[in-house]
């Protein structure tokens, strides 16, 4: 039997490939500042329903946003080296189909939100809202990460949500500082497709900085960084936590050498790599709280 036929085994493969189930790097990097957040709202171990809550609707979330980003950038996508042959772009799996699945994930995920806050129920509306919005931003602004980085940040004021009942400015503060974060991470893996990008006409962050752009990324990191640190310290400040801000920097430095000749492969893996720094931050917040609670 051909193995592009229609059987379940080969449509399994299809959608596990559809929603990156192979690189995970897209939903950790939702996930740890997410988690960062949990822990600073719980002023601690967040428990293991909330932590359980977070994870899998991380990857939810993520996976039916690829499948909505997918059907919304299928023509661009057929134009670009390193999407063409995404499920959709290719033809393997039909738009609907594909909307179908990312319905039935962000469903899913939808439940999971209900067995927590009235506030985090809320909260998660806008959320949805803006990672549905994001592939169209890439058609009428400049700069289309910022826009990604209010989507991946949402997590924040969420993890607020569900283990407080609100969401305190601090919260939206956090949201900022990581959408810093956000923009330096998308604009190195929209280095990669710029040429592609400038040839098909979207707008991206790397085409909009130009010739700042590795200037601009590194900009963006220590904004990221001094922000995150600032608001935190008061909370979390200590020796764990000061050292997972000054390991932090040193991977910007290693994700700035990677990019500073703006190859593909180095932009790409300046990109990849990023999850690292997240899960570094988050090392620090969680190990003060667990110093503090004597575990």
């Amino acid at each position: 039997m051909n193995a592009a036929a229609p059987g379940a085994p080969g449509r399994l493969a299809l959608y596990l490939d559809l929603i990156r189930w192979d690189r995970p790097a897209g939903w950790l990097l939702l996930l740890w500042p997410s988690l960062s957040a949990l822990w600073l709202a719980a002023e601690g171990w967040p428990g293991w329903h909330l932590l359980a809550v977070f994870v899998l609707g991380t990857i939810l979330m993520r996976s039916a946003g690829c499948c909505s980003n997918d059907v919304a950038d299928r023509e661009f996508d057929r134009h670009v080296r390193r999407t063409a042959q995404r499920p959709v772009t290719s033809g393997r799996v039909q738009p609907r189909e594909a909307l179908l699945l990312g319905a039935g994930l962000a469903f899913a995920a939808f439940l999971l939100v209900l067995t927590t806050t009235a506030a985090a129920v809320a909260w998660s509306v806008p959320a949805l809202l803006l990672a549905l919005a994001y592939p169209y931003a890439k058609r009428f602004f400049a700069m289309p990460q910022a826009v990604l980085g209010v989507a991946f940040s949402f997590g924040i004021p969420i993890a607020y949500a569900a283990a407080q009942g609100s969401v305190p400015a601090l919260a939206w503060a956090l949201l900022l500082a990581n959408l810093f974060w956000v923009l330096a991470y998308d604009t190195e893996y929209a280095m990669v497709d710029r040429d592609d990008d400038l040839r098909i006409g979207i707008k991206t962050s790397a085409i909009t900085l130009g010739r700042y752009d590795v200037a601009a990324v590194a900009a963006f990191y220590l904004l990221h960084l001094l922000l995150w640190g600032a608001l935190l310290w008061p909370q979390v400040g200590g020796l764990w936590f000061g050292l997972a801000l000054g390991l932090a920097l040193a991977q910007v430095g290693w994700h700035l050498g990677l990019i500073r000749k703006r190859s593909r492969d180095g932009c790409f893996r300046a990109f990849k790599l990023n999850h690292w720094l997240g899960f570094t931050l988050f090392a620090g917040v969680a190990l003060e709280y667990a110093l503090r609670s004597g575990g």
